[in-house]
């Protein structure tokens, strides 16, 4: 899978992008959505590279943004503004008002006060916002508790008891316009079952707007299909099939209602990996360490929420294919970074190959929240990207 001729002689850490898993991935998921006349927006809090966000773009994908940057990078990068939904739980007035002026499809409000905001800053510009609810439906995502967003003890959306405020201050909000109801219950979400309770859940609720007489033309599930970090090359694409079936067979939707999808991680984490290099094999009392020159900075996730990422020691796999298991020797090792933080470690007891220093490391399936969330602590260089159509 990897062309490790090329890419030893590439300086790492960086991020490799496979561009063929990436449209093979964009290809399957059009082909299902469309199927049933599915709307998908692409999430760019999973990763905002520009040449990513230019292959999904061409597949005629909207733009999922959750701030006022996110919204400008989809623009300059050419997604239409009419394919532009804003959501998050804390948008100022500056990306309120970049939005409004770049008349945007719609806002994905959360409260009543956001309410109030955007319609006052709609009124100072003579605009109306088309704005959707984003409603809290008390829905368990059975996903890890930092990635849970579809509980009532959660930050995220409108309680179903704030309906009848809401509605009603609507009525007085002469500067927006309801056109929707959005739901997003979690990210990593490899339980179907979970987004069957997200439907017909969505349809009680569809049913209290419509006894109060309040046409919804546009219902956004939000997104949260999980993928398997430890599997990557059997499940290269997720199960799009199964997954927009289910939408279709137990949503219950209204004549001429759209969906809407906000689909990221699916999209755009397989096609990633980070590529590291072995600094050193330190012997420590219990265990090995192998130390990379990639650490928590180039990837957040295993420190952050103790995520897991396939290992992989490229420069050996080639040797080791030729070994039968039973003959090839494998070793334990913590698999750590360089940063001065014993939390910058990418796993524990990982089983290898017998690693030595410059042996070239994969960690595989990091195309989502891997590079978008790279940062330069300790002053380390920010890392860079490499893909497998330009080598």
């Amino acid at each position: 899978m990897f062309p490790l001729e090329r890419l030893k002689f590439i300086p790492t850490p960086f991020y490799y992008y496979d561009t063929e898993v990436l449209n093979q991935t964009l290809q399957q998921l059009k082909k299902e959505a469309d199927k049933y006349g599915f709307i998908v927006h692409y999430a760019l809090k999973a990763n905002a590279n520009d040449k990513i966000l230019n292959t999904i773009k061409q597949y005629g994908i909207g733009a999922d943004c959750v701030s006022g940057n996110e919204v400008k990078k989809a623009i300059e990068t050419g997604f239409k503004p009419e394919h532009i939904v804003f959501a998050g739980v804390g948008k100022n007035d500056d990306e309120i008002n970049y939005a409004l002026n770049n008349s945007i499809f719609c806002f994905n409000c959360e409260s009543l006060q956001e309410l109030e905001i955007i319609n006052e800053l709609a009124a100072a510009k003579n605009k109306i916002a088309h704005i959707a609810l984003r409603i809290n439906p008390n829905v368990n995502a059975n996903t890890h508790k930092y990635i849970t967003t579809g509980l009532e003890e959660n930050k995220f959306g409108i309680n179903l008891w704030e309906l009848e405020a809401v509605t009603g201050a609507l009525k007085i909000f002469k500067n927006l316009k309801l056109i929707g109801l959005h739901f997003h219950i979690g990210s990593q979400i490899t339980d179907l079952g979970a987004f069957k309770s997200l439907c017909l859940r969505i349809n009680e609720i569809q049913g209290w707007f419509e006894n109060h007489k309040i046409t919804i033309e546009n219902v956004n599930v939000g997104g949260g299909l999980g993928v398997n970090y430890h599997e990557p090359d059997t499940y290269l694409v997720v199960d799009f099939a199964s997954y927009f079936k289910l939408f279709n067979d137990f949503l219950e939707l209204r004549p001429d209602q759209k969906v809407h999808f906000e689909l990221g991680r699916a999209i755009v984490a397989q096609c990633g990996t980070l590529i590291s290099k072995v600094l050193y094999i330190k012997k420590g009392v219990n265990t090995n360490f192998a130390i990379l020159d990639a650490g928590m900075t180039e990837l957040m996730r295993p420190a952050l929420y103790q995520a897991y990422h396939k290992i992989e020691n490229i420069s050996k796999d080639s040797q080791q294919s030729a070994i039968s298991n039973s003959q090839s020797a494998m070793y334990k090792y913590d698999v750590v970074g360089p940063i001065c933080e014993s939390s910058d470690c990418f796993g524990k007891a990982v089983t290898l190959p017998e690693t030595q220093r410059g042996d070239i490391i994969a960690l595989r399936t990091a195309g989502a929240y891997g590079e978008v969330m790279s940062s330069a602590y300790n002053l380390r260089n920010r890392v860079k990207a490499v893909y497998s159509d330009e080598l």
